[in-house]
């Protein structure tokens, strides 16, 4: 079992931020959802229903719909919408996009003993996919960011469980601080 526990999608966002770019707090937009019965609905037609109906942006849409589900016991933290588990990690560093995914890609090479699958330096947001036993991957990529820095992300995804997902994040924070 994890030492410790890993967020909900509403510790990460603020209430602030969801009513600044939804037009209501998170609590309203519960209320409007239990109201029409949204617990029984997929993941797919809530988020279309906060677009469709309510004119949310998809992305909001997507962290709202997360946040009920939560909220609503439908899923764990970490736990995405096949029922597998995903941590996340990112940090700002003083790199370039391209320098950032390079040194980010040869330390995880370095960590996990295997070459990335796929590494894909020519892309808007730099990735490399690194593929682990019983189909888990590390998705490292980096995104530019003003003033030639970039903010460089792991990704572990397709995990049985939660179980591990506090150990993988402390993990992949620190191949993060090793970089830049």
């Amino acid at each position: 079992m994890a030492k410790t526990t890993v967020g909900a999608n509403a510790d990460g966002v603020g209430d602030d931020a969801v009513q600044a770019a939804t037009g209501r707090p998170r609590d309203e937009w519960f209320e409007l959802l239990d109201a029409a019965d949204a617990a029984t609905w997929t993941h797919k037609d809530v988020a279309t229903w906060l677009v469709a109906e309510h004119g949310v942006d998809p992305w909001w849409a997507q962290s709202v719909t997360v946040a009920y589900e939560q909220a609503r016991g439908i899923r764990r933290p970490g736990q995405r919408q096949d029922g597998t588990y995903e941590a996340s990690v990112t940090r700002t560093v003083d790199l370039d996009k391209t320098e950032g995914l390079r040194a980010l890609a040869a330390l995880v090479e370095r960590e996990l003993g295997v070459a990335p699958l796929a590494l894909n330096l020519g892309a808007k947001h730099p990735t490399a996919r690194f593929p682990l036993d019983d189909g888990e991957f590390v998705l490292a990529s980096s995104t530019e960011r003003p003033g030639g820095r970039s903010s460089i992300g792991l990704t572990w995804g397709r995990m049985p469980d939660g179980d591990r997902l506090a150990d993988v994040k402390a993990r992949m924070r620190g191949w993060l601080a090793e970089v830049g």
